[in-house]
């Protein structure tokens, strides 16, 4: 069936339905400009992953060299130490820091007391509006050789811990410090799943004799098992980006630490900076990371289906 403008009925309706949302669509407008100018249009230089950069000639003008760069990467021993430290770091707060903000979520939400749950959202959420930067500062104070801890510690009889110079202690150092900053701020998303959740259930489940910890199992883990499925797809895609982890690590570790410490991010920023530019092979390092990356959210997103839940795609 056509429209009289000779359109099919589905395009029609779905012309119809822009136009009656045009203002929302029109708020979507910056969004859209902003990814399609700073994500999209910069995307021709991953072509420099097959070329040896010349300023004069730029991008497009430097000339090919096929493979090269990715074969010099794999004998690399630098970026596959980079790359080793970035996968541990990356389970280990995926293992110590994912169920957190869940947890939290819930024990938020068993509080009777809305203004105490108020107070504890609001000071476990704050130490996400700090920089790393001025983090890194207080925690030098707090962890360093004559910081607070290690006085306490000497004033006690006991020998300084050099937190963040010995490489047996720093992951630890870096595990508990992303879930103090980041714990509240992740946590908000469950809340407002648990806040979906009908209370009626509650209260049905409660007539049956249900107690708090099967009202937790039965009712409020269901409720937000869908949004830690999706959340975990998008945490796994992540890993090797690591995102703020690149300015955590960077203003925390030190040359000692290098060996446990360095991720792939912090190897290219250390690589170009200090040991010299080369951009076609640090832009090889990061398609190989990129490529990975879609290869491990497809994973995820295969295995969130496989336990029954909707994944992605």
């Amino acid at each position: 069936m056509s429209s009289k403008k000779g359109l099919p009925a589905h395009k029609t309706s779905i012309l119809k339905s822009i136009l009656f949302y045009k203002y929302f669509y029109l708020m979507l407008l910056p969004v859209v400009a902003w990814y399609a100018i700073f994500a999209y249009a910069p995307m021709y230089g991953i072509t420099l992953a097959f070329k040896t950069f010349h300023y004069g000639k730029g991008i497009l003008g430097s000339p090919w060299i096929g493979f090269q760069n990715f074969i010099d990467l794999m004998s690399d021993t630098g970026f596959w130490s980079a790359f080793k430290n970035t996968i541990i770091i990356s389970f280990g707060k995926l293992l110590f820091h994912f169920p957190t903000p869940i947890i939290l979520a819930i024990l938020l939400n068993e509080l009777i007391f809305r203004r105490a749950k108020k107070v504890f959202q609001t000071i476990l959420t704050f130490p996400h509006f700090i920089s790393w930067i001025v983090l890194a500062g207080i925690m030098t104070n707090i962890l360093g050789q004559s910081g607070v801890v290690n006085q306490v510690i000497s004033n006690l009889g006991g020998g300084t811990v050099p937190f963040l110079s010995d490489p047996s202690v720093f992951r630890p150092v870096i595990y508990i410090s992303h879930i103090w900053k980041e714990i509240g701020w992740d946590s908000i998303i469950y809340i407002a799943a648990l806040a979906g959740i009908s209370p009626e259930l509650y209260e049905a489940a409660k007539i049956d004799g249900a107690s708090r910890w099967h009202q937790i199992r039965y009712v409020t883990w269901p409720g937000i098992r869908p949004t830690v499925a999706i959340l975990f797809i998008l945490t796994i895609g992540q890993m090797l980006n690591l995102g703020s982890s690149f300015d955590q690590i960077f203003n925390l570790y030190s040359s000692p630490v290098y060996g446990v410490a360095d991720t792939i991010d912090t190897f290219v920023y250390r690589t170009t900076f200090t040991i010299g530019a080369d951009f076609g092979y640090m832009t090889a390092v990061g398609f190989l990371k990129s490529a990975i990356n879609v290869a491990m959210i497809y994973l995820a997103n295969t295995l969130v289906k496989k336990s029954g839940e909707q994944g992605l795609f």
